[in-house]
């Protein structure tokens, strides 16, 4: 099976500074991959790698390759823009545009041709039920989405990413913000959205990754420590600097 995400013996630097020391892995479909580690480990880094997001940054260069479905994202001819939308990306804090609910949502398909203006209401409303967010904001399309609850604000923001019909989703800590209702929330549903598109996940919550996460990468000073199913890195790390930071150690 083709992996969804494969990287590379890939690294990266910041100027001088490297953060990824040749990191290999593979992302499968239809799994949670949960990426952990203390902070500045490079665990979003290599998030933001997969979608290109850290070009965007002067003075960055990196080595090796990540690969989407067996295509390099790196390869010359390679579309940067098509790449973000084949790449669904959800951030820390939920960032819903100043527009709203429906708007939202339909700014992905519309800017990129994806439906006409007719197929619009209807593919809003898939995405906001693969979010889990429909029955509360049907009557509520007109309304700005900034006006939402912030667990609701942050579903809206995976609907939005989920409009664009994304290859794989990306969530840098997405449940930072918010408090322990929304994100149960959030979690139920990612498990729910594997099933149809593969999920890397960043998370400084280590009961939330072995919850949730069906493969789990450990990294530490921009190295990946160890890799493969979570309920083994948990229970039966197999480095020492893992069973150290799973166990509460140090980070």
């Amino acid at each position: 099976m083709t992996a969804a995400v494969e990287v590379r013996d890939f690294g990266f630097w910041y100027g001088r500074t490297q953060a990824l020391k040749r990191i290999s892995l593979a992302v499968a479909p239809g799994r949670i991959t949960a990426f952990i580690g203390p902070s500045g480990c490079g665990k979003s880094t290599l998030l933001r790698a997969i979608n290109r997001m850290n070009e965007l940054l002067p003075g960055t260069r990196h080595e090796g390759d990540v690969r989407l479905f067996g295509e390099s994202v790196y390869a010359p001819a390679v579309d940067v823009v098509q790449l973000r939308r084949q790449i669904g990306m959800v951030f820390q804090k939920p960032n819903p545009f100043p527009k709203t609910v429906f708007e939202n949502v339909a700014y992905g398909p519309a800017v990129n041709a994806l439906c006409g203006r007719a197929e619009l209401p209807d593919r809003v409303e898939l995405a906001l039920k693969r979010a889990a967010l429909w029955d509360e904001v049907a009557d509520r399309l007109d309304e700005l989405g900034t006006g939402l609850s912030g667990g609701q604000q942050q579903r809206l923001c995976i609907a939005r990413a989920l409009a664009n019909e994304p290859e794989v989703l990306l969530l840098d800590e997405p449940c930072s913000a918010l408090d322990p209702i929304a994100t149960q929330r959030i979690e139920e549903l990612l498990v729910d959205l594997k099933r149809e598109v593969p999920i890397v996940i960043v998370t400084h919550n280590l009961h939330q990754a072995a919850r949730i996460a069906d493969d789990a990468g450990f990294f530490y000073l921009g190295e990946l420590v160890e890799f493969g199913r979570a309920e083994d890195l948990f229970a039966r790390p197999r480095e020492k600097r893992t069973e150290a930071y799973v166990t509460g150690r140090f980070g």
